[in-house]
């Protein structure tokens, strides 16, 4: 094959990024590597020395630029599938290669290549050169590791743990969905695990590495009765140990699948209208991230996307209610050491007290706002650029016990669990169908109810939360991947159980 066919260049007009593709061959298949430790991981199993650094990020910026990154990633990914007790799918995934970024103000050009021989880097180094057209700059002449706090340590690697002792995890919940009802009549469990090592070497002399953990362990089940079918699912997981998965946990993600679809059976269909919602703790959380949190990335707000573009400062909430996105939760999905520029996992308060206070920052927003970035500037691999992203999102606990938000509503709508959500991100409106839920009457939760979706404004539904509890909860799942500009990331969010005064909730005709 032509070395021109292999390669291929692309300028996006919005956002003025280049890319290039170089290779196709992996230099030998690194499907297991049993070392923990994260330090000189690159240097010493690929050879990447700081002279190579210094000569690709070089030529990065030999047309200018602001500033030059190379992203180094390593990642190996197993999954183990079992449909009604069977083995369906095993495999194993290798990712290989790194990415190179030159940033001219608010316009990056970016190149990647599987190959980790200097030629190949040298070749996707002067494609993203390209984006800037004055004279040359010189990266640092040294390079100084980043200490970072471990907020996922492991003990061993789950690449190190053979299929055989991964395999009885999934046949365990598998086996106890079947026993658990006899109104299950097709089961599908799986066991994932990824582990990705990524190094970042910035031209200001920042060398940051990281060795990310995930992992989760689920269950879809289908059950029957009375002629009448349901699904539902769960899974537990995050940047965790293999020692999280005990009979425990492996029997909580069964009976949770197994309870939540069988209380679908005696579930109603709640009147259609503007009503009262009180959203429970934990997983009801994906509309904060998705109908709120979205608009809080400082892309959105550069480029005068988001609602909250001219918010800051400025009250978005009621008193009690304070926002933050958090990179320092230890084990759960979004948590990082680093991000994938090489700023440090850190907390950072959106919203504080009701008032709107920060944006969620990469380097390039965070230079265009006169800030320091805030540590969310991620991308899903060394093929991606990097974007402004949410980590874990989540409210901190309100004043009021949770019985008494359900008790100060006469009639409305209890959510558990919502799923297949729509979100127009600048405005903030969106759609999500709600998958277990109870109604409120009288103050009290009663009849399940299925079917229905519940529809609105993330920006006007923050400022209609009139209650918040003090039962905060993160979501448990491990499976949990938001997506934005084509990249997928792993995310994690939370909340204490909260009353929106109205909703719109899609069921039957009252």
């Amino acid at each position: 094959m032509k070395e021109m066919t292999r390669r291929s260049f692309m300028k996006n007009t919005a956002a003025a990024t280049g890319a290039l593709t170089i290779g196709t061959a992996i230099p030998g298949v690194w499907l297991s590597c049993s070392k923990v430790n994260v330090k000189g991981y690159f240097e010493s199993e690929f050879g990447i020395t700081e002279s190579m650094y210094q000569k690709v990020l070089a030529e990065a910026l030999s047309k200018g630029g602001d500033f030059a990154d190379l992203y180094f990633e390593h990642t190996i990914s197993n999954w183990i599938m079992l449909e009604d007790g069977k083995v369906n799918r095993a495999y194993s995934q290798v990712d290989l290669g790194v990415g190179i970024r030159t940033v001219n103000g608010d316009q990056v050009g970016y190149g990647f290549t599987q190959e980790l021989t200097e030629a190949s880097m040298m070749a996707a180094a002067s494609t993203a050169a390209t984006i800037a057209d004055s004279n040359s700059k010189n990266p640092a002449a040294s390079y100084t590791s980043l200490k970072t706090e471990n907020y996922y340590p492991l003990k061993s690697l789950l690449s190190t743990v053979p299929l055989e002792s991964k395999l009885p995890l999934v046949q365990s919940v598998n086996d106890q969905c079947f026993d658990l009802s006899s109104n299950i009549i097709k089961v599908s469990a799986g066991f994932h695990d990824q582990q990705k090592r990524t190094l970042v070497v910035s031209s200001d002399g920042v060398k940051a590495e990281d060795l990310l953990p995930r992992n989760y362990l689920y269950a879809s089940v289908v059950a029957e009765k009375d002629g009448k079918r349901e699904r539902s699912g769960w899974n537990l997981g995050g940047r965790k140990d293999f020692s999280y998965y005990t009979p425990e946990v492996v029997t909580e993600v069964a009976k949770t699948a197994v309870d939540h679809v069988n209380v679908l059976f005696e579930a109603v269909q709640p009147p259609a209208g503007e009503m009262p919602v009180v959203l429970g703790p934990g997983v009801t959380a994906i509309l904060l991230h998705e109908a709120i949190g979205h608009g809080m990335e400082a892309d959105f707000n550069r480029k005068n996307v988001s609602t909250y573009a001219t918010m800051i400062g400025k009250k978005v909430a009621e008193p009690f209610v304070t926002i933050v996105d958090d990179a320092t939760n230890p084990k759960l999905p979004g948590s990082l050491n680093v991000d994938d520029e090489g700023t440090p996992g850190q907390k950072t308060v959106l919203v504080d007290n009701g008032i709107l206070s920060s944006y969620m920052h990469d380097k390039i927003s965070a230079k265009h706002y006169k800030l320091e970035p805030t540590g969310n500037g991620r991308r899903e691999s060394y093929q991606h650029y990097v974007q402004p992203r949410m980590r874990n999102t989540y409210m901190l606990p309100g004043p009021s016990k949770p019985e008494d938000v359900i008790k100060s509503v006469k009639k409305g709508i209890y959510v558990k669990t919502v799923s297949n959500g729509q979100v127009q991100i600048g405005a903030g409106d969106f759609a999500f169908f709600v998958s277990q839920g109870n109604l409120i009457e009288d103050g009290k939760i009663t009849a399940p109810i299925k079917d229905i979706n519940i529809m609105g404004n993330g920006p006007k539904m923050l400022t209609n939360i009139t209650m918040l509890a003090d039962d905060l909860e993160m979501s448990k799942g491990g499976g949990g991947m938001c997506g934005k500009g084509g990249q997928g990331v792993p995310v994690g969010f939370g909340q204490p159980t909260c009353l929106v005064k109205s909703m719109t909730v899609g069921g039957k005709k009252a």
